[in-house]
């Protein structure tokens, strides 16, 4: 009777620990009911895309220091402030991260535009901001919004948001 208990006990451990797994994967990764099996094999789906991105993030990291490094030694490298000056601006980058969105818009110290406009665009856009930041470096003004997709039924389209933050910075 108590081996019966403790094999009971365990697969509703295991139970718990799968169905909390598979709370940890993005919306888009779960297609309709699945199966144990098949939510583990999301998963590790999921922690495969994730390396390969960690890989080419650090792949990047490597070349930006490399190229900073570079730019700092006397090689006939521009120096790094020549480098942020050739940068044509303003800048919208929008990086989507399954249902989170990370906005920067880099812009000149001269440009027009209200932080709290480009708030409103991203809350026009079905977005809702979590977090949302400025700071200055230079005669550049960075503004960088953490945000949510409100809704990932309604259509979120990353090419209109980016088209009205463009409109509006310019």
């Amino acid at each position: 009777m108590e081996r019966k208990t403790v094999e009971k006990n365990r697969r509703i451990h295991m139970k718990s620990l799968c169905f909390k797994l598979s709370s940890l994967l993005p919306n888009n990764f779960h297609k309709g009911a699945l199966t144990q099996y098949d939510n583990l094999d999301q998963a590790a789906k999921y922690i495969r895309r994730l390396q390969q991105r960690i890989e080419v993030l650090k792949e990047k990291k490597e070349v930006t220091m490399n190229n900073r490094k570079a730019a700092a030694g006397d090689g006939g490298m521009m120096k790094e402030k020549e480098m942020m000056e050739s940068l044509s601006f303003p800048v919208v980058e929008i990086r989507n991260l399954d249902c989170t969105l990370e906005v920067v818009l880099i812009s000149g110290l001269q440009s027009d535009f209200m932080f709290h406009e480009a708030i409103c665009v991203l809350e026009d856009e079905g977005v809702e901001v979590v977090n949302a930041n400025f700071y200055f470096v230079g005669d550049r003004a960075f503004h960088i919004f953490h945000s949510q997709v409100k809704s990932s039924r309604i259509g979120f389209e990353i090419t209109k948001l980016s088209e009205r933050l463009h409109e509006m910075i310019h």
